[in-house]
């Protein structure tokens, strides 16, 4: 008799389970052959290859991106400051060197009170002019001047632009 060694016996065990199993699952083979009988894959065929067209670009004729531009333009603004108006004192002054020191009423009116760099106080009210970009006293409150400048943008056009002096109170 033949000796079988450890290693042949291993080799042979898996395939005598492999041919046992040869038989089961018949009928699902045969189930799968009917459902895939007749059927094909569809590919789609390959696109057409359509000829390359340069793009022209010709941007000599639009705006540049880089350069400032406005983007609301105000249709009634015909221009810049009224040069014809006699500027007043404290026109003189940039704004941020003046400040608000107090404010009078009188008569349901209520006035500011202004310091200059010079330290001399100025009485203003709602209309009067301060500041050198042109701004317009629009209300004064008791804490607050509110202003409208008129200021040139990059372009050149002119914009409003709000800005306010606050009370500044005494430290002593």
């Amino acid at each position: 008799m033949m000796k079988i060694t450890a290693r042949a016996l291993l080799a042979i065990i898996p395939i005598m389970f492999l041919v046992g199993c040869e038989g089961q699952h018949q009928d699902l083979r045969v189930w799968m052959d009917q459902q895939g009988a007749g059927q094909r894959g569809k590919i789609d065929p390959i696109p057409e290859v359509q000829e390359y067209q340069p793009f022209a670009y010709n941007a000599y004729d639009i705006q540049d991106p880089f350069l400032p531009r406005k983007i609301n333009v105000d249709p009634d603004r015909e221009g810049g400051p009224d040069i014809r108006r006699a500027p007043e004192p404290l026109e003189a002054f940039p704004l941020e060197s003046l400040t608000m020191v107090g404010t009078l009423s009188q008569n349901k009116a209520t006035f500011g009170l202004i310091r200059t760099p010079s330290a001399e106080i100025y009485q203003v009210s709602v209309g009067n002019y301060m500041g050198q970009n042109h701004g317009k006293i629009v209300s004064i409150t008791e804490t607050e001047i509110q202003l409208t400048e008129l200021v040139q943008d990059g372009v050149g056009d002119w914009a409003n632009r709000s800005n306010s002096v606050w009370l500044i109170e005494s430290t002593k």
